[in-house]
């Protein structure tokens, strides 16, 4: 008995790289051969690149551009997909695996729990990168193209902006999927927590306000405690250097943090992008049977 557990301890707590980055391959091969993963991969580039062409100038649809104009419609594009996008991977990664038994013959081989989650994280991650970067890059061509390529620097950072979302959903997805045993409840939990963190939670915040008269500080810390809301304030804050347009709230930011505001917010969405990860890991390497 005591050998045992001497075998099952180390095998939880060890991480070997070269093991994570097998599994992490497997990963990517799944995802290549997903048709979910290529409809969200066509979905975005291609709504990217819709958006990218009718906010520049000499657009029959919008008349006039500017690259802030592209950057607002991407933002608000990439706030509404790619936390989508994160939830459904993460949310179907373990869960799915433990419905078809893959999860239990992985870990009946000597691969440690942590092993097996971290490979499937840094696998699916480096699939968001490719979506995400992938739809940013052919909305990026097509600016420069049509001469709307001014602000590169701060095109880049919108798009890293948004893998950090795609990846702090990822972990609030895989942390959903720690905590089911079938893939369809996974699923639907998901859907929920992307409606909440999309929509619910914004007309909720801005409902509060209004009923409640929540003071301005108020306003700005719940909307940095949504890792959606705190993307669109980094996002806006990175092509138009001011929060001005949220009224009060981004005025009091403004005020408030000055010149590092733009830095506070990117740490911010950085932490969003950690966080539920480290929990969902925590809950995985730790948990029960499989």
């Amino acid at each position: 008995m005591t050998a045992i557990t001497t075998r099952i301890e180390p095998t939880t707590e060890r991480l070997e790289p070269s093991l994570v980055w097998v599994i992490a391959s497997k990963e990517i091969h799944d995802a290549t051969r997903s048709k979910w993963f290529w409809l969200w991969t066509v979905a975005f580039a291609g709504l990217a690149a819709f958006m990218a062409s009718v906010a520049l100038p000499g657009s029959q649809v919008t008349g006039y551009g500017s690259f802030g104009r592209t950057a607002a419609s991407l933002v608000a594009l990439a706030q509404i997909i790619v936390p989508l996008m994160g939830l459904t991977l993460g949310a179907y990664s373990i869960a799915g695996q433990r419905e078809t038994g893959a999860l239990r013959f992985l870990l009946s081989h000597p691969v440690s729990r942590s092993e097996a989650f971290c490979g499937t994280y840094l696998g699916l991650a480096i699939s968001l990168a490719a979506t995400v970067f992938g739809g940013f890059g052919i909305a990026g061509i097509i600016t420069v193209a049509q001469g709307g390529g001014a602000n590169a620097a701060s095109f880049v950072r919108i798009a890293v902006l948004s893998w950090l979302l795609s990846i702090s959903m990822l972990g609030f997805g895989m942390l959903v999927s720690t905590f089911t045993r079938r893939s369809s409840a996974a699923l639907g939990t998901a859907v929920f927590l992307w409606l909440g963190f999309v929509f619910i939670g914004d007309l909720g915040v801005m409902g509060t306000s209004v009923a409640t008269q929540v003071p301005t500080w108020g306003l700005l810390v719940s909307a940095v405690l949504n890792p959606v809301e705190a993307f669109r304030l980094a996002s806006l804050s990175a092509f138009s250097g001011s929060l001005d347009v949220l009224g009060p709230a981004g005025s009091f930011a403004v005020d408030t943090f000055g010149d590092s505001l733009g830095l506070l917010l990117f740490v911010n969405v950085v932490v969003w992008a950690i966080v539920p990860a480290l929990v969902a890991w925590a809950r995985f390497a730790h948990g029960g049977d499989v």
